[in-house]
């Protein structure tokens, strides 16, 4: 993946962090999903009083591109901070991953940022590599 997108999916991920909606643990995230048409979804994290209604970015990036009828992906960002100022790499939960293993390949690419000078990228297979999916079954 060239610098030229990485720096794109960082800077749509900056752009959204100002909406998450987080009340509760005052934890902001933003995800930018880069599907494989080269279309961008973007998400945030939404919280929720009843915790366990919360949803990450990641997944809501996810779900808003397959409820649009999109379901092969490229590559994610991620960044996220207390407050909303990123200070550190924010990587995926258990759940966002084992929905990335869902919908996304080994080669699947994911961007941890705390700005478009500082990153590390990862496949899905570097952070997920006994992952459950369909194969399984």
């Amino acid at each position: 993946m060239d610098k030229a997108l990485i720096t794109q999916l960082i800077e749509k991920t900056q752009s959204r962090l100002g909406d998450s909606y987080a009340p509760y643990s005052g934890f902001h995230v933003a995800a930018a999903l880069l599907a494989k048409d080269g279309k961008i979804y973007t998400g945030v994290n939404i919280e929720n009083a009843s915790y366990g209604l919360c949803n990450c970015a990641e997944r809501t990036a996810i779900f808003t591109a397959v409820n649009e009828g999109c379901k092969e992906f490229t590559a994610i960002c991620i960044m996220g901070g207390p407050g909303g100022e990123v200070k550190d790499f924010c990587p995926p939960c258990g759940a966002c991953r084992q929905v990335m293993g869902e919908f996304c390949k080994g080669d699947f690419v994911i961007i941890l940022a705390t700005d478009t000078e500082h990153y590390k990228t990862y496949t899905l297979d570097d952070i997920f590599p006994l992952r459950f999916d369909d194969s399984k079954l």
